[in-house]
């Protein structure tokens, strides 16, 4: 997935946590606790979920770990002549 692409979905998904936060605890609970509960139970589900479409596939494109060799593995290759 596109970093932009990343971005706008996590944006997304925490501005649903906070708006459902807000409306069920200043708006829906004045019909039904039940159903405020049940928002926030969805609320408290998003920023986790939200963090990991953050961070998907950051490791690819950034060329992390297993993808490239680190400085320290770096080996000169062997002497043919041994």
């Amino acid at each position: 997935m596109h970093p932009t692409t990343r971005r706008r979905v996590y944006l997304t998904l925490m501005l649903t946590c906070v708006a459902l936060i807000l409306l069920a605890w200043n708006v829906v609970r004045l019909w039904s606790v039940p159903v405020a509960v049940g928002m926030s139970v969805v609320a408290a589900v998003l920023p986790p979920v939200a963090a990991f479409v953050a961070n998907a596939g950051v490791t690819r494109e950034r060329g992390g770990p297993g993808l490239e060799r680190r400085s320290w593995d770096r080996r000169p290759p062997p002497d043919p002549d041994r």
